[in-house]
């Protein structure tokens, strides 16, 4: 019969979980007018138009901090994570070399005895992954921006883990747990699964901690994803993951929900902040960090958690630019960009992926075999878990429209690859694959084949020898160490993007000096929802996150003001996010002024409420910017914002640009010591910023992009490229070279290598980072290449008058592309290698080789 449990529980509160995306051919295995067996369950896919997650969103105008609070700055001179990073290859084959393993033996042997014990009711509910309001008592929502008590329901908790034998559990009751109350839904949780089931079988409990352990209340928080990829430093990315690793486990959780391997190449996608960049080697650099730190050499360790790719595979691509909306792309641009880092991070040993909530090319990913099946399993060798995003088997029905009912679409996506379904709030997949099961239209060893991947999971992150393991870290939790390395991601993630002259000196406007009377005004100077965007405590960083931001952080605003004391500075908001306010006042108030700190961009958003109308920045916030450059005073314009929003007719206003993306609790004092030049700014832009809506091309495009409108080959210029970064010192590149200038495509198949070098120094008057870009660019090639390619980069930090020699090795893989035929291929010609404003070339000759999808096997292409 039909689960009780679904009609009663429908209603409750969505909360935050994560989304997916992918690509394939798959069709309506059903007869739509095909009568379905007696004893088929309800379905329970609704006609209406709540498809998706639900929660409060943030206010759209942004919230303000109160006025008056007391802050104080951090002390940390010296970075606890080291700066320099000599080479990412070198970083990246690291983390590939070390793969995450696990102490606990036989595992496979102790999956196989297991299994053998299970009934096929046992084997659906491991299947089956709820969210934690299903078996929570209702939380009252007379105020939703309060801070909530919550209670588990154990009458409900028995039905879903005893009755039902769920498996897997996520999310929190609306918005972040303390850790003490993590230890005791947990403990709660564990003791109903091992004590009251008939085999014990420990709950797999995940959540999304995606810039820290954003659902643990005392737990320190991280720049966004943008914001770790704009350091160009992927161990302080690993060192942030390792934090969020432990705190995730001392809140009892074994499974996160991260990293997004998702590219950001589509500058409108609300996601695009949880992205690391558009660019395919600094995504795959980065995402191996943060996999690493969170998986560790040991997944079972009690401060590590298994880790989750998401979203496979194509979801950042939608062609409208709107959430969860069609993608459609070729193999090709799936395979050179988005299928990528995914790649590399099933090599380094993820333990799961999350499958993409859209569709590519008119196939939905949940209901994929060639996505799932041939291309993760056959092709990748992926060996985990994979688990749906939130309500999308349903969605296969009421909203991709592949599926005629819900047992229908349990099936596609069981059959298609799925192994748990993040059903969430109801036992519907649960009764329908049942149903299927017994009436022969899933095998049951296609069953076997995902509570299999299930159970090897559990085993390995340690459930069944420690349900509670890393409770007991509780105290380090938020510690003071944590604090000072996100306040060194803050600071490395800062990128000044222009820093021109002002019109009363020969200097240029920054760093300011403390004697400088200063104006601070938009409606992210005292925002700290602007500084942490979603996914900060509750699913929109709205709502009850503006009571749990930890006390004493400064906003960029209170920095300054504890900079200069409050004589030296004048606050008035100017505007809202959306609407002026007080903007005559704040125009008045820069005449007065030396400089104005002028602070735009975006609040929180997270997924399909962050879509956008307008690229633009809303034009309260532009018309505030031309005013008060209008003045004459000179102006320092800073970006908080998760998207690089187009500044239109006032993108040549001011006279410097700061962009901190969304820097997270320590970004307001980051923020102030680069202004004041206490901090030298080293952030370098991980996307290209668009200047018009028109053109916002990535970095890596083709030759025919270039174009003009006078026919000529100039027509891509953005407002500020990738890669690009400025610095309070200079740097000087010189003596590039190259150890051959010509190689056959033999060689290169055989292992062999071409050695890059290039001097760099610091030919300024302070001490300083800078990021080591380098290009290289096929000049011809069978399919139309890129006018450059991010090849490899490095982190350096030198003092004034230092040099450093960096080497870089290029490889077969960086010499190939994915030809015609959808596999890589290496092809005899000429290419060029460039570094700042040197380059040198370089000449393959022989034949065309090319290589299988993900297997390495070589063979002999013909031309064509």
């Amino acid at each position: 019969m039909p689960s009780s449990v679904s009609a009663d529980w429908m209603s409750l509160l969505l909360v935050a979980s994560m989304l997916l995306a992918g690509c394939a051919d798959t069709r309506s295995t059903t007869d739509p007018g095909a009568p379905m067996a007696d004893d088929s369950p309800t379905d329970s896919t609704l006609e209406t138009e709540a498809v998706g997650q639900t929660g409060q969103q943030a206010d759209p105008d942004g919230r303000r901090m109160p006025l008056g609070r007391d802050v104080s700055l951090l002390n940390s001179v010296e970075p606890p994570v080291e700066a320099s990073v000599r080479s990412s290859e070198a970083f990246a084959q690291r983390m590939l070399r070390d793969s995450a393993a696990t102490r606990v033996d036989n595992v496979d042997a102790k999956v196989d005895s297991l299994l053998a014990e299970m009934t096929l009711e046992e084997k659906v509910g491991q299947m089956t992954q709820l969210t934690l309001s299903t078996v929570s008592k209702e939380a009252h929502e007379d105020n939703p921006t309060a801070i909530r008590d919550h209670e588990l329901d154990p009458e409900k908790l028995r039905d879903v883990v005893v009755d039902h034998h769920v498996g897997s559990i996520l999310n929190v009751a609306g918005q972040a747990f303390s850790v003490g109350h993590w230890a005791e839904v947990m403990r709660q949780i564990q003791r109903t699964a091992t004590e009251e089931t008939r085999l014990g079988i420990p709950v797999l409990y995940g959540i999304d901690a995606v810039h820290g352990a954003n659902y643990t209340r005392e737990a320190v928080l991280f720049p966004q994803n943008q914001g770790l990829a704009a350091t160009w430093n992927p161990a302080l990315a690993q060192e942030t993951a390792a934090i969020t690793a432990r705190d995730v486990r001392a809140s009892g959780i074994p499974w996160n929900f991260a990293p997004v391997l998702d590219m950001g190449r589509e500058p409108r996608w609300p996601r695009l902040y949880e992205t690391f960049s558009e660019d395919t080697h600094l995504t795959t650099v980065m995402g191996l960090g943060l996999l690493r730190g969170y998986q560790g050499p040991d997944v079972s360790a009690s401060t590590r958690v298994a880790a989750t790719l998401k979203h496979y595979v194509g979801y950042s691509a939608p062609e409208s630019g709107r959430d969860r909306t069609p993608a459609r792309m070729s193999d090709i641009e799936m395979r050179e960009h988005h299928l990528a880092p995914f790649e590399a991070a099933v090599e380094a040993g993820a333990k799961s992926i999350m499958i993409n909530s859209g569709e590519v090319n008119g196939v939905p990913a949940h209901a994929s075999s060639y996505l799932l099946q041939d291309v993760l399993r056959d092709e990748l060798g992926f060996e985990g878990v994979a688990v749906s995003d939130w309500l999308d088997v349903k969605k296969l029905v009421n909203v991709h429209h592949v599926a005629a009912n819900e047992r229908e679409a349990t099936k596609m996506a069981v059959m298609a690859g799925m192994d748990m379904s993040m059903v969430p709030t109801d036992l519907s997949f649960y009764d329908h694959l049942l149903s299927l099961v017994r009436d022969g239209e899933v095998p049951e060893s296609r069953i076997n084949e995902a509570v299999r991947r299930i159970l090897r999971l559990k085993f390995e992150v340690g459930l069944f020898q420690d349900p509670l393991r890393g409770l007991e870290q509780s105290e380090q939790v938020g510690s003071s160490r944590d604090r000072r390395v996100s306040l060194q991601a803050a600071r490395e993630s800062v990128t000044l993007l222009r820093n021109r002259e002002t019109d009363e000196s020969d200097e240029a406007l920054l760093p300011l000096s403390d004697g400088q009377d200063v104006l601070v005004t938009g409606p992210t100077a005292h925002s700290m929802q602007s500084l942490h965007n979603g996914w900060s405590y509750t699913w929109q960083g709205g709502g009850a996150a503006q009571n749990m931001f930890p006390d004493g952080r400064p906003t960029l605003m209170e920095a300054v003001r504890e900079r200069v004391r409050p004589e030296g500075m004048t606050y008035v908001p100017g505007a809202t996010l959306t609407a002026p306010e007080r903007m005559n006042e704040a125009v008045e108030a820069a005449r007065e002024a030396d400089v104005a700190v002028v602070a735009l961009g975006e609040g929180a958003y997270a997924e399909t409420p962050g879509n956008l109308e307008d690229m633009a920045l809303p034009d309260p916030q532009r018309t505030l910017l031309r005013r008060i450059a209008e003045t004459g005073t000179p102006v320092a314009l800073v970006l908080i914002q998760g998207r690089p929003r187009l500044l239109n007719d006032t993108a040549d206003r001011p006279e410097a640009i700061l962009t901190a993306y969304n820097p997270g609790p320590e970004g307001g004092q980051a923020l102030m010591e680069v202004l004041y030049g206490d901090v030298n700014p080293s952030g370098h832009l991980p996307y290209t910023y668009p200047r018009s809506a028109g053109n916002m091309t990535t970095y890596d495009r083709k030759y025919s992009e270039n174009q003009d409108q006078q026919g000529g080959m100039s027509g891509f210029t953005p407002l500020f490229p990738f890669g690009h970064g400025l610095s309070y010192t200079r740097f000087d590149y010189s003596d590039l070279a190259v150890s051959r200038d010509s190689m056959t495509t033999g060689a290169l198949q055989e292992g062999g290598t071409v050695e890059v070098h290039v001097t760099v120094t610091n030919d300024g008057e302070r001490r300083g980072q800078d990021v080591v870009q380098l290009y290289l660019s096929d000049l011809v090639a069978s399919v139309t290449p890129s006018v450059k390619e991010l090849a490899r980069f490095a982190k350096v930090d030198l003092a004034p008058g230092e040099s450093t020699r960096l080497s870089f090795t290029l490889s077969r893989d960086d010499f190939s592309f994915v030809g015609r035929e959808g596999r890589p291929v290496v092809e005899p010609g000429d290419f060029r290698l460039r570094v700042e404003g040197l380059d040198e070339s370089i000449r393959l000759t022989g034949e065309r080789v090319g290589m299988e999808n993900g297997q390495g096997r070589v063979s002999v292409l013909s031309s064509e």
